[in-house]
């Protein structure tokens, strides 16, 4: 049960596991831990108010495995015949979805992890909604309605009710009826470990709640928590502007953090310090087109609003004018995690998304959102002039030479890749080619939006943290966005949240075992 405002001295200072931590991945950990018959402790380094990690900003998608309609009906009940009867939905079996990990990843994954995730995506969901987590499909944004007729595509189907709001909000429902302790304003800083580099416990430093914030920080404290295993589960470290540039690169010190503020790897350095073995594409990170004056982090009362991923059914256009993606190269969320960082690289981080009336009903709902950056005209001219640090010249001539290459022979449908495609560009784009002629226009102005890094720890097939020797590191475990070697240079879009819960569920377990066994 949450225990924020209670004094430091008045908690219980023993558990069998402690998860750091209190998002997806997380709070299915401290689920699983709870259900092998742990006494689990959650510490969330957040106050209540900003608590549930990266997963609270998400939209809620999530990548798994399923056969057909009668798969998706045993996890949404509540999808009705009418539904059904008006929609394709498909297959995603368990071939495609490990297909995409490797095609998505340049076959880097680990395919150890990959089989993990894919062969688990589906049995996962199911316990998820056993926990009260309720699912639905994605109308709209991974279907669009051809001819009164709903086709899903891109192997995405299903989101959780009310976003990433409203899972964290379940999941915490499920953690408060199982009187699974929280503590927030609770940060981990460091793993203790006994004579043997087994992990014992972890030093928390704690907060009591309430009165200014100069009392507030005079109160910290350290305290050290007893705990036969561990599950760091604290995210990546896009939120540290050291690390980023450090790791990723520079320039990486500029994009903006789609989401929470807190996430800057302290649960990768806990681990490091005590031995554990850095793995994956610690260079590379999942980041996409973002408004371009969206705060410097998330903001709750925005969510993933500030993204913008009709980019497909566009061109987009640097300071110089100029085309530098094939943006119908796939569909939307095979392309939209590897593209901010092609934004991030144009002059000045910045790009335009360039739309004309002829697909502006395709648009998702963050372009309607009251915070966007956006100019709109009758005419090409006045719209190039409007952008505010684009070569006008250029871009009519950019715009022009675009819309004379498209192959207007083949027919436009969004639900597929319609090869709808341009000729003699560079670079041509391949799907979804539509000219830029009919008015209104308007164009909108991004940059990059860093979600999480890619880097992180190694973990073997039980989710137990390996060392540098790959030894397992007894008592210490791992989930979400800080296990490395699954994702590398791109990303499937749903597949954070299938992991986290996937690799959450399995870690938990794990834990459990280890310290009541």
């Amino acid at each position: 049960m949450s225990e924020t405002g209670v004094a430091a001295q008045e908690r219980p200072q023993q558990y069998d596991v402690v998860v750091v931590g209190a998002g997806n991945a997380a709070m299915c950990a401290a689920l699983a831990a709870h259900e092998s018959g742990a006494r689990v402790l959650v510490l969330e380094r957040a106050p209540e108010a900003e608590a549930g990690g990266n997963s609270r900003f998400t939209a809620g998608a999530i990548r798994f495995a399923y056969d057909g309609v009668d798969d998706l009906r045993a996890l949404m009940p509540d999808l009705t015949d009418a539904e059904v009867a008006v929609t394709d939905f498909g297959t995603y079996t368990e071939e495609q979805f490990y297909a995409d990990l490797g095609r998505i990843s340049d076959y880097r994954c680990d395919p150890e992890l990959a089989d993990t995730l894919v062969t688990r995506s589906k049995d996962t969901l199911m316990w998820m909604a056993s926990h009260g987590v309720r699912f639905a499909p994605i109308w709209g944004r991974q279907a669009f309605k051809v001819d009164g007729r709903f086709t899903f595509w891109g192997g995405l189907t299903v989101e959780s009710v009310g976003g990433g709001e409203g899972l964290v909000e379940s999941l915490r429902a499920a953690l408060d009826r199982n009187r699974i302790d929280l503590w927030h304003e609770a940060a981990g800083r460091s793993l203790l470990t006994d004579d043997a580099g087994s992990v014992c416990g972890i030093r928390v430093r704690l907060h009591d709640a309430g009165g200014r914030a100069a009392a507030r920080a005079a109160a910290a404290r350290m305290v050290d928590v007893q705990a036969d295993a561990v599950v760091l589960a604290a995210g990546g470290f896009q939120a540290n502007a050291e690390w980023r540039t450090r790791y990723l690169g520079p320039g990486w010190d500029l994009a903006k953090v789609r989401g929470t503020r807190f996430n800057t790897g302290d649960g990768i350095n806990m681990a490091l310090e005590a031995g554990a073995m850095p793995y994956g594409n610690w260079s590379g990170a999942h980041a996409v087109a973002w408004d371009y004056n969206a705060p410097e982090f998330g903001d709750l009362a925005v969510g993933d609003g500030f993204q913008k991923h009709s980019y497909p059914f566009a061109i987009v256009l640097n300071a110089d004018g100029r085309r530098f993606v094939d943006e119908g190269a796939d569909f939307r969320n095979y392309t939209y995690a590897r593209y901010g960082r092609e934004i991030l690289a144009q002059p000045g981080h910045s790009a335009w998304q360039v739309f004309d009336a002829s697909t502006e009903h395709l648009l998702r709902d963050e372009y309607r959102i009251r915070q966007v950056t956006k100019v709109t005209a009758d005419s090409i001219e006045e719209l190039c002039s409007r952008m505010d640090g684009v070569h006008t010249e250029q871009a009519l001539a950019t715009i022009s030479e675009f819309n004379a290459a498209v192959d207007r022979s083949v027919g436009f449908d969004p639900n597929v890749l319609d090869g709808r495609r341009t000729r003699g560009l560079s670079p041509d784009k391949t799907n979804w080619a539509m000219p830029i002629e009919t008015p209104p226009f308007a164009a909108y102005h991004v940059t990059c939006g860093l979600t999480f890094t890619f880097g992180g720890l190694r973990i073997d097939e039980t989710g137990c943290v390996m060392d540098t020797d790959l030894r397992p590191i007894k008592g210490l475990y791992a989930a979400g966005e800080l296990v490395g070697g699954l994702f590398y240079g791109n990303y499937p879009g749903g597949s954070g949240l299938s992991a986290g819960a996937v690799f959450g569920r399995l870690a938990g377990a794990s834990a459990a075992a280890h310290a009541t066994g």
